[in-house]
Order: C-alpha cells, then structure tokens, then sequence
C-alpha cells in the first residue's frame, strides 16, 4: 500500500494506493452505521459492484447502489437529479456517504451531488480508471458540462478520501490506459523533468499494467497534484498549471461532441499544441518539444487536432473562448518554460492560429 496526503488542514485526507483498499480501517470506521450510497455505472457495476457492496455493507447501516448510464456526453444535470432522488426516496440523512465507484465522470457527477445533496454530505472517491486516478479523482473539482462548455458547472468539495485498487485497472481497454498516460506525462512536463524521462523509460510496463511500475508512477503523480493543490486549493493562481493542454483539449472535446474522443486523447493532442504555442514564443526548445511529442507517441495518444473543414483557427478560437480560463471571452494557456515548469500567459491571435493550423489534420 502507498499513500499520498493531500494537506488542506481540517479538510487533509489520504489518497491510498494499492490492493484490498477498501479493507483499510479508516474507510470502514467512515462507513461504519451510516447510510452509504456506491454510485456506479453499467459497465463498473456488472464487475465491481457487488464485491464493493459486500464490504461495505459488514459494518454500515445500508448500503443503497445507484447505477447510472453515463458517459461524457451525460454528465449533466439529469444525473446529478437522478442521485439525489434515490437518496431522498431512500431517506438519506446529512450523516450518509457517497462513494463514487468509476472513472472521472462517475466521480465528477457524485461528487457534485454530494456537495449539494441537504448542502453537502461525505463522499469518497473510489476510481476505477487510470485516468480518473491521476486527474479527476484528486483534489475535491465536482461537476458536470454544459452544451456549450465543458465542467462549466461544479463546486470545489474534497473527498473524505481517495481509494486507488490498482487491481480494477486489469479490466481497461488499451484506449483507455494511453488516456490515463495522457494526465502522467502532463504531471512531468509542468512540474518534474526527472519523473517525465522515467515516464518515457517505464512506457511498457505502463502499457502493459505492470502493477508495481503503476503504483510508484500513480503515487508520484498524485504527489505532484496533491502539492499544487494544496497550495491553491480553488484555482486562482498555480494550480491552473494543471490544465496545461487542456485549452486545445476542451475545445476538442467540446467541438466533437463529449465522448466522441476520449478526454485524454483531446488532452494529448492538447499538449502538443500548447508545446508548439510554447516554441513559437521561444519558451522551449525545439529538442524539448520532440521529447515531449515523442512520448505522447509512445503512450499511444494523438498528436494533432480532429480531421474536417469545419475545425478552422476561428472555430478552436470560439470554442476556446468558453474556457474557464478565459477572461471576458479570451483564452488565455498554460505553456512550458522549458520541461518542468509551466507558466500561465496571455498570447496573442497570430501564434495561436498558427499552432492551430500547424498541429490540426486537414
């Protein structure tokens, strides 16, 4: 077992990484009397459901599954209602827990009802994907889309802990671990060189789901996002560095429609644009760029843009402007000042068009 602290004073808790970790005491004295809710979905629930279920329910008051169809496309308001009914109708109490068991959009979508649900109930991250181990599950972001923007709805509402089984990742599609590696490499480029060269080294073995090689490349990641996170727990300065790509990489996902691309192939394809924008403006190297180009490639993600007429500068630039970063309608990006070390800048129309035509399929 590894575990990492995510330190927010009163609102600290541990993020466990390993095997059995619904075992762990801490989980179980959190559970133990209450009324707990395990969100899944389809596909989680038929193949982990019921074992989570199982152990929860030797000590807690009840244990009440809500299973949702979902996906990227319906992480909406019809979920997080679908929730909160099921927990009224079961006469859920502000003493009860949530437990989200899934990747991101499952944590994304409960998390969110916990923190609205009679203004804010536990809840514990229980990821089941790569990807949501790394990114979505660490450090309290809840929410759900809007048609015309991607998480433009949420609240920040940090978890009474996270629970990594590195076991369920055995079941993940080859498409779905190289998005998980999407959110590892992002991890080295903005803050560690060292770990980033150790990414590109391990690159089988991550592949293939070595499970030591994870647990020390996942515990490292959520080490780096734990201490941005800790330092600015509610995104007003450094920890917009973690969406380094993501500006491309929503209004990818955005623009295809949410589900179409994985969202760490946007995310991919995202950094090598935001690496290219960063080349333009003499913030890296030609060298570092290849690198890091290089081990995208290797993790099986996209390097450029999606194919069409319709994917113009102009159109990136209009879905860009619904960013959350961006002021008064202009997108502003997290670049790299070398590997390493991200910075958050205004830039000007001409570069990023030509980035966008450089890095876009036509």
């Amino acid at each position: 077992m590894r575990e990492v602290q995510v330190a927010l004073g009163e609102r600290s808790y541990p993020i466990l990484i390993g095997e059995d970790v619904f075992k762990d005491p801490r989980f179980l004295d959190l559970v133990r009397n209450r009324m707990v809710a395990v969100v899944t979905d389809e596909t989680v629930g038929a193949l982990y459901s019921a074992s989570v279920v199982a152990q929860i329910s030797s000590c807690a008051a009840r244990v009440l599954p809500v299973q949702l169809t979902i996906g990227e496309s319906t992480k909406n308001w019809d979920n997080v209602n679908a929730i909160v009914t099921q927990l009224l109708d079961a006469r859920f109490d502000r003493h009860s827990v949530i437990v989200a068991l899934g990747g991101g959009v499952v944590g994304d979508v409960a998390g969110f009802a916990a923190a609205v649900y009679q203004r804010g109930i536990q809840f514990v991250q229980a990821p089941t994907t790569l990807l949501s181990m790394v990114d979505s599950s660490v450090g309290g972001k809840t929410g759900i889309n809007h048609p015309l923007g991607k998480n433009m709805i949420g609240a920040f509402y940090q978890p009474q802990m996270v629970l990594m089984n590195l076991p369920f990742l055995r079941s993940l599609p080859a498409r779905e671990v190289s998005a998980g590696l999407a959110e590892i490499i992002k991890h080295g480029a903005i803050a560690d060189a060292d770990y980033l060269d150790q990414v590109r080294q391990s690159m089988e073995e991550l592949r293939g789901l070595d499970m030591e090689v994870l647990a020390k490349v996942i515990a490292r990641s959520c080490e780096i996002k734990s201490e941005i996170v800790a330092a600015d727990e509610r995104e007003a300065g450094v920890r917009a560095h973690l969406n380094f790509g993501h500006t491309f990489g929503h209004a990818i996902e955005a623009g295809m429609g949410y589900g179409q691309w994985l969202h760490g192939e946007a995310v991919g394809a995202g950094m090598i644009m935001a690496a290219d924008l960063s080349r333009r403006l003499k913030l890296l190297t030609d060298a570092d760029f290849e690198m890091l180009k290089a081990v995208i490639v290797d993790a099986g993600l996209p390097t450029s843009g999606p194919q069409g007429a319709q994917w113009t500068p102009e159109h990136y630039l209009n879905l860009m402007s619904v960013d959350k970063k961006a002021e008064q309608g202009t997108p502003k990006f997290i670049l790299l000042d070398g590997i390493g070390s991200a910075v958050f800048r205004r830039v000007p129309e001409a570069p990023v068009k030509e980035t966008l035509v450089a890095c876009t399929q036509n």
